[in-house]
């Protein structure tokens, strides 16, 4: 999947740095900027323009929305994969959205900072007054935008096309999802702060082909040896989509699994926050 850059328009953070990631001649000194431009409104715009830089790479769209749904269609419809006593669709539902979080997170903001980074981008962005928590945060706000977009589709899908009728959930499996989106996408800025863009590229889509293989999340983890289900269920995906089935299945939050996204998450976050750096 190629990754979006930003351009030299009026969005990018070119337009208050010079050369080499400075503050351009004539420019506002950086603490007279945090002044005049509160950090959150700073990092709200940043969110906006990462929603609109996911949106427009069509290489995101078909590995945030397009996979994830047409596995939903497909496979709820054509019963070929081994789903123990649900049917079809109660099975993949939960599933698929734990898969649209962690191929938005993981993959597509992964891949997109890391070529970012590589790019320069990011040197800029550090000569304005978007912060490095600042611009991690946009990015979590951004990956939560497309993430409600997500469980819209996925959930509509479902109910009005596959017969899909859960039993409760409707509380707990937002709150499943959110804490997907912040695990994943820690997860992800972790790899493209820390890896060159060509590593995180590679290595983001192992990973998520690793995941969906093991984590019981497109077919009954029944057939896998017994380690093997046992990792699948401590990675976070595993995790996400068991807590997730628990759900929408009425059995309210999970707190294993759901201890175990959150583990991950906090975690991930720790160590992005302290090794994401600005320049390759």
């Amino acid at each position: 999947m190629s990754p979006s850059v930003r351009g030299s328009g009026p969005d990018t953070a070119a337009d208050h740095t010079g050369p080499a990631g400075g503050l351009a001649a004539g420019a506002a000194p950086l603490a007279d900027v945090d002044r005049r431009t509160p950090t959150a409104r700073a990092n709200l715009a940043q969110a906006a323009m990462e929603v609109r830089l996911l949106v427009r790479s069509g290489e995101s769209l078909v590995v945030t929305l397009g996979i994830p749904l047409g596995l939903l269609a497909f496979f709820s419809v054509v019963d070929v994969l081994p789903t123990g006593d649900e049917r079809a669709v109660d099975f993949l539902l939960p599933g698929v959205l734990a898969i649209s979080v962690a191929a938005t997170g993981l993959v597509a903001v992964a891949i997109q900072t890391a070529f970012e980074r590589k790019y320069g981008v990011l040197k800029r962005l550090g000569g304005t007054p978007l912060t490095r928590t600042g611009f991690l945060v946009a990015k979590g706000l951004a990956v939560g935008m497309i993430v409600l977009v997500q469980f819209v589709l996925a959930v509509g899908l479902a109910l009005g096309a596959l017969g899909w009728r859960p039993a409760g959930g409707w509380l707990a499996a937002p709150l499943l999802v959110v804490l997907g989106a912040v695990t994943f996408t820690a997860l992800g800025l972790l790899l493209a702060g820390t890896l060159r863009a060509e590593a995180t590229l590679a290595l983001s889509n192992a990973l998520f082909l690793v995941l969906l293989l093991v984590s019981g999340v497109t077919f009954a983890v029944d057939p896998l040896p017994g380690v093997v289900a046992a990792f699948g269920q401590a990675l976070p995906l595993g995790a996400l989509g068991t807590a997730l089935r628990a759900a929408f299945a009425g059995e309210g939050l999970a707190v294993g699994p759901t201890a175990v996204v959150a583990a991950w998450g906090a975690a991930a976050i720790v160590l992005s926050a302290r090794r994401f750096r600005w320049e390759p």
